[in-house]
C-alpha cells in the first residue's frame, strides 16, 4: 500500500494480510509470502524510482498490527509529476517529522507508476 504521507517518494506500507501483532506470531505462510513479495517489490521500486538505499522499518507503534514502512532512500532530490521529493533524513534515519506534500491524484499516479515497473 502506498503511504498516505510520502516520507520519500514510493513509500510504502508492507502489511500482513493476517491479523497477528506480533513478528513471530506469524505463520509460515506470511514468511514465505514475505521473501516472495519483497522479491518483486525490490526491483519494482529500482525500476521506478533508482532509489540508493531502501529501508524496512517496524515500527507498529499507531497500528499494532505487523507491518513495515518501506521508505526508499534517495541522495539527491528526485521529481514526479513535476513535484519535487526530497529525503529530508538522508544520510540518517528517516524523517517521520517532515514529509513531501501530495495530494489523492498524484498518489494515485505513484501506485499507477510502481505497478507499471512491477514485472
Amino acid at each position: 500500500m502506498l503511504r498516505p504521507v510520502q516520507l520519500t517518494l514510493g513509500s510504502l506500507v508492507l502489511a500482513a494480510h493476517e491479523p497477528a501483532h506480533e513478528f513471530s506470531k506469524l505463520s509460515q505462510a506470511s514468511y514465505t509470502e514475505l521473501h516472495k513479495i519483497t522479491a518483486q517489490l525490490e526491483p519494482a521500486l529500482a525500476k521506478a524510482f533508482n532509489y540508493d538505499k531502501l529501508n524496512y522499518l517496524m515500527l507498529m507503534m499507531v497500528d499494532p498490527d505487523v507491518h513495515f514502512h518501506v521508505i526508499p532512500r534517495y541522495a539527491k532530490t528526485k521529481y514526479f509529476n513535476g513535484l519535487e521529493f526530497m529525503d529530508f533524513g538522508w544520510p540518517g534515519a528517516p524523517d517521520f517529522h517532515r514529509s513531501n506534500e501530495t495530494d489523492a491524484e498524484t498518489n494515485q499516479h505513484i501506485i499507477h507508476y510502481i505497478l507499471s515497473c512491477w514485472t
